[in-house]
C-alpha cells in the first residue's frame, strides 16, 4: 500500500477475495452464447485463451526467476524478499482480469474489432513504430510524474515497495496506475482496430511482449547475454536489462524507461552504474551454501506449495486445494516429468549470520519412499547429492531411514568432509520440552523410529511411564533401553488411559477414534497424523520458530506456520554455526541437552 493512499487506489473486486474471478462469468457467458448462437467471432473466441495464456507466461517466469536467485548465478541484488513482499504482491493476476474486461468491451463496441484475419504486416509495423515513438515515449514522462512527490507517495510507492524485484512485481501497481498503463497501451492496438490494420497475431503478440519485457526487466538475475550488444551495439538503446531496471528500484530517480533506454540516455537520467552492474551480474556465479537440507516432494499437488510453484500458495501453511483439481493433467505431467528427469533441484535460498543456507529437492514423491522397488534409484539420488555438497565441502542434513539416517553414505565414502546430519538429537529435545508439565505417562503409537526410541527411553529415566500396545514394540524397546526403562516401559491395551499420545507414522484411524477426549496427539515423525478428532489436540510436527536474523523467507516448510523450520532443517543450520565436527547419523547421536542449549542461544525458540 502507499504511503498517502489515494482515489481507485484498491480493485474494484476486492471485496470479493478470491471469488473475484466470477466477475468475468457474465462476459464469458455473453462469449459463449454469442459465438454459438450468433456468429462465429475469432476475436471472441480469442480472449479467454489469451488471458489464460498470460497467466501461464507470468507463472513460468515467477518460477524461472525464483529458481535462479535460489541458485545465484548472476544474481543482482542480494536483499532478502520476505513475507509481507509475497502478500503484496499475491493480486498479480487482478490485471490479467481488468485486462479480459477491457478486451471484451472493445470487441463489443468498437467498430472493427471483431472478425479480424489471422496476420496483417502493416498492422504489426504500426505497432512496433507506435510503441517505440509514442508509448515508451509517454510512458517515460509519465513514468518521471509518478516519482513526483504527489503521485509517488499516493500511487507509485506501492511499486517501490519491492526492492528486490520478481515478475510480478512488475505488475503491482494501484488501480488508477493500472487504467493510465492500460490507455496507453491501448494506443497502437486501437490504432489498427480503427484503421483496419489489426490481426490477431499483431494484438495477442504484442500483449505476449508487453508481459514478456515487463517480467524479463523485473528478473532479479541477469540473463541477457553481452553477444547481443557486440553483434548489434544500437540495441543498448532499445531493449533493457534486468540490471538496468534494477538500478531504478534502487536508486528511485535514475532509467525511468519503460522497455527502450534510449529516452533515459536522451534526458541524461541514465544511472551511471547500469554498464557495470550489467557486467558484474553477467560474471557472478552459482553460490556455494555452507548448509545445504535435503527433502523432497510430498503429495502430487506439493509442486504447486513448494517455493518455485505458485508464491501465494507456498508462503502459507500446506493445505488440500480444491482448485487445485482443476489442473490435475499439468499435475499429473510434472510427476511423470520428475520419474524421468530424476535428480535434485534448488529450491530455496537463506542466510542466517555468516552462514548461506539452501534447500535441495529430490524429485521423488513421498508414496515413492513407500516403495521398496524405489529404493535404490532414491539411495542413489541422495548419495549423488551428498557427494556433490562433499565437492563444495559443505554441511548437508538429510534423514532417510532407506539409508539408515545416512550411515550408509558414511560407510561407503568413509573420507567425507561434509557432515551428514539427521537432525534426531534435536527432534527429541523438542519432544521432551513438548509434553506438558506434570505428565505422568505417555502413550507411543505409530511406526518405531530412532527419534521415537531416543524418547521413550529418555523419559523412562525421567521417571514418565511409557506404554506401548503392541507385544514386538515392547519386546524391541525393552531390548534396547536394557536397565535404562526404570521399569517405566508397561505394555497397556487402554487407549484412553493417556491422554498424552506421542504418533508417528502407520497411525490408524481407528486407533485415533479409541482416544480420550482431549488427548494430545504429539507427532514424532517428519509427517503429522491425519486430524480426525475435533475433541484432541495436536500439536504440529518437531518444529521451532526461527529467529528474525534467518534472512529470505518467503515461504512455509510443508504444513508448519510462517517463519516456523522443522528440527531436522534447524539442526544443519546449528551443527553449521557451531562448527561441529561430527556427523549425526545411524545409530549416533549428539548429546541431546548440548543440542537444544546452542539451539536457544542462536535465537530459535519452542512453539509450545
Amino acid at each position: 500500500m502507499a504511503s498517502k493512499p489515494g482515489i481507485l487506489t484498491d480493485w474494484p473486486w476486492k471485496p470479493l477475495g478470491s471469488f473475484k474471478y466470477m466477475i468475468l462469468a457474465p462476459w464469458i457467458t455473453s462469449s459463449v452464447y454469442s459465438i454459438i448462437v450468433k456468429e462465429w467471432d475469432n476475436v471472441n473466441l480469442m480472449i479467454l485463451p489469451l488471458m489464460l495464456w498470460r497467466a501461464l507466461h507470468n507463472q513460468l517466469w515467477i518460477s524461472l526467476s525464483r529458481y535462479r536467485t535460489a541458485v545465484g548465478t548472476n544474481r543482482i541484488v542480494d536483499k532478502a524478499i520476505e513475507f509481507d513482499q509475497v502478500d503484496r504482491e499475491s493480486s498479480w493476476d487482478d490485471q490479467i482480469l481488468f485486462n479480459a474486461i477491457l478486451f471484451y468491451l472493445i470487441n463489443k463496441y468498437i467498430p472493427g474489432a471483431s472478425h479480424l484475419p489471422l496476420w496483417r504486416m502493416d498492422g504489426v509495423v504500426i505497432i512496433i513504430l507506435l510503441h517505440a515513438g509514442v508509448v515508451e515515449f509517454i510512458y517515460y514522462w509519465l513514468h518521471r510524474a509518478l516519482h513526483h512527490h504527489y503521485l509517488y507517495s499516493r500511487y507509485h510507492s506501492h511499486h517501490h515497495s519491492s526492492i528486490v524485484t520478481e515478475p510480478i512485481t512488475s505488475v503491482i501497481h494501484p488501480f488508477a496506475e493500472h487504467i493510465a498503463y492500460y490507455a496507453l497501451f491501448a494506443i497502437p492496438g486501437l490504432t489498427t482496430v480503427l484503421t483496419g490494420t489489426a490481426s490477431l497475431v499483431s494484438i495477442a503478440g504484442y500483449s505476449t511482449y508487453i508481459d514478456f519485457m515487463n517480467n524479463m526487466g523485473h528478473c532479479n538475475f541477469e540473463l541477457v547475454p553481452n553477444s547481443f550488444f557486440s553483434i548489434f551495439p544500437p540495441l543498448k538503446y532499445l531493449m533493457y536489462t534486468p540490471s538496468f531496471h534494477s538500478l531504478h528500484h534502487t536508486q528511485f530517480r535514475t532509467n525511468y524507461s519503460l522497455f527502450m533506454p534510449i529516452y533515459d540516455y536522451i534526458y541524461g537520467t541514465t544511472d551511471k552504474y547500469s554498464d557495470t552492474l550489467y557486467e558484474n551480474s553477467l560474471k557472478r556465479k552459482e553460490d556455494s551454501p555452507n548448509v545445504v537440507h535435503l527433502t523432497h516432494l510430498t503429495t502430487p499437488d506439493s509442486i504447486y506449495h513448494i517455493r518455485l510453484g505458485f508464491a501465494s500458495l507456498a508462503s502459507k501453511p500446506y493445505t488440500s486445494a480444491w482448485y487445485l483439481r482443476l489442473v490435475w493433467p499439468i499435475t499429473l505431467w510434472s510427476m511423470m516429468l520428475t520419474w524421468i528427469f530424476r535428480g535434485t533441484f534448488v529450491v530455496e535460498r537463506n542466510r542466517f549470520d555468516q552462514l548461506l543456507l539452501q534447500t535441495w529437492a529430490i524429485t521423488k514423491y513421498k508414496v515413492q519412499y513407500q516403495l521398496k522397488w524405489q529404493k535404490e534409484s532414491i539411495n542413489n539420488l541422495i548419495d549423488e547429492a551428498v557427494l556433490e555438497a562433499d565437492e563444495k565441502e559443505r554441511n548437508i542434513v538429510q534423514s532417510e531411514e532407506l539409508n539408515k539416517y545416512g550411515e550408509a553414505y558414511v560407510e561407503r565414502h568413509p573420507k567425507l568432509k561434509v557432515k551428514l546430519v539427521d537432525g534426531s538429537s534435536l527432534a527429541v529435545a523438542v519432544l521432551l520440552n513438548s509434553i506438558p508439565k506434570g505428565t505422568t505417562g505417555v502413550l507411543l503409537r505409530g511406526k518405531l523410529s530412532k527419534v521415537a526410541s531416543a524418547v521413550a527411553s529418555a523419559l523412562c529415566q525421567r521417571g514418565i511411564q511409557v506404554a506401548v500396545s503392541r507385544d514386538d514394540e515392547y519386546e524391541n524397546l525393552d531390548k534396547s533401553f536394557g536397565a535404562k526403562s526404570e521399569g517405566k516401559l508397561v505394555m497397556s491395551k487402554s487407549y484412553s488411559s493417556y491422554k498424552i499420545w506421542l504418533v508417528g507414522d502407520e497411525l490408524t484411524e481407528e486407533e485415533q477414534r479409541k482416544a480420550a477426549k482431549g488427548t494430545l496427539f504429539i507427532p514424532f515423525s517428519q509427517f503429522p497424523p491425519r486430524k480426525l478428532r475435533k475433541d484432541c489436540f495436536y500439536h504440529t510436527t518437531p518444529a521451532m520458530q526461527t529467529p528474525t536474523a534467518l534472512e529470505n523467507v518467503d515461504s512455509c516448510e510443508n504444513w508448519l506456520p510462517r517463519r516456523v523450520m522443522s528440527v531436522w532443517r534447524i539442526a544443519g543450520i546449528v551443527h553449521g554455526l557451531e562448527g561441529w565436527e561430527e556427523h549425526e547419523c545411524g545409530s549416533t547421536m549428539s548429546n541431546i541437552d548440548k543440542v537444544w542449549e546452542a539451539c536457544l542461544k542462536h535465537g530459535f525458540q519452542p512453539l509450545y
